[in-house]
């Protein structure tokens, strides 16, 4: 059994909540970079010029990729061999949130309650938080503050078995065709398929995290994730709504098993400012 030390964790979520915020990750630059070459819009070049020197400016200048800097989600694959100590790790994330909002200058747009008061919580708290069991003694933090541009334009829709791969495609693609320009394209299209309806919706969040050029395992699942990404990108949207080829930079599905009579399908659209990072404790 490893301890470790529920301040440790607010640590690590400090720190990745700025680091999130101000370096864009890797494999999203690469792909910008990469459809860049590849579109053959004049203004499109242009807006992803824009898009990776935004980018850069971020990171070398130490200041947020985007104004909105989101609701914070936060993933915690938890060791089965691990042991938390110190405290309560819920509130643990919750403080490395407040933290890292504070010292990061970043926005602060959570409310507290979605209906009447609607009060800014004044920290960008709470956050919401997942956390899964996994085999070994280490504990993995990932950040995700996902802003409210794309999240709005993301949908679930109960389908029926019927409606079978071609079904689930033409959802995915008049989800991201309804869009348009509003989740700042090119964006990142997370796919969730099966389950329940919440298990669809959790899966096509947390396939934004997965890395941009990694195609799902399954064979048949990365087939239709290229089929659909053709079909996103023959919409003609392009780079911020202005027409061109890049409307999406990827599209991600994850699948679960489900029920004889459902076929329910999530979409969670990510803007190009792709935000996250991630730590192994």
């Amino acid at each position: 059994m490893r301890e470790i030390d529920v301040k440790e964790v607010a640590r690590a979520v400090e720190e990745l909540c700025i680091e999130a915020c101000y370096d864009l990750p890797e494999d999203v630059l690469a792909a910008l970079e990469a459809a860049r070459e590849a579109e053959e819009s004049e203004v499109g070049r242009e807006i992803l010029d824009i898009c990776i020197e935004n980018a850069r400016v971020a990171r070398e200048q130490r200041v947020p990729i985007c104004q909105d800097t989101g609701v914070t989600v936060v993933y915690l694959e938890v060791g089965q061999d691990v042991h938390l100590t110190g405290g309560d790790v819920f509130e643990a994330v919750t403080e490395g949130v407040r933290r890292g909002y504070d010292r990061g200058y970043l926005r602060k747009s959570v409310v507290d309650d979605p209906l009447f008061t609607r009060k800014n919580t004044g920290d960008n708290t709470p956050p919401i938080v997942y956390t899964d069991i996994v085999p070994g003694d280490r504990l993995k933090v990932t950040v995700v503050p996902k802003g409210t541009g794309s999240e709005n334009m993301s949908a679930l829709k109960m389908l029926t078995p019927a409606a079978g791969v071609e079904g689930v495609k033409r959802f995915i693609v008049e989800t991201v065709d309804r869009a348009g320009s509003n989740p700042c394209p090119p964006v990142i299209v997370g796919v969730g398929v099966g389950g329940m309806m919440d298990k669809a919706a959790y899966l096509a969040k947390k396939a934004l995290v997965r890395p941009v050029g990694r195609p799902h395992p399954q064979p048949e699942v990365a087939r239709l994730e290229r089929e659909t990404l053709e079909e996103i990108n023959k919409l003609g949207i392009g780079p911020q709504g202005l027409g061109g080829r890049t409307t999406a930079l990827a599209v991600h599905i994850e699948t679960h098993p489900t029920h004889i009579g459902a076929l329910p399908v999530a979409v969670n659209i990510q803007c190009h400012a792709a935000r996250h990072a991630e730590r192994v404790l």
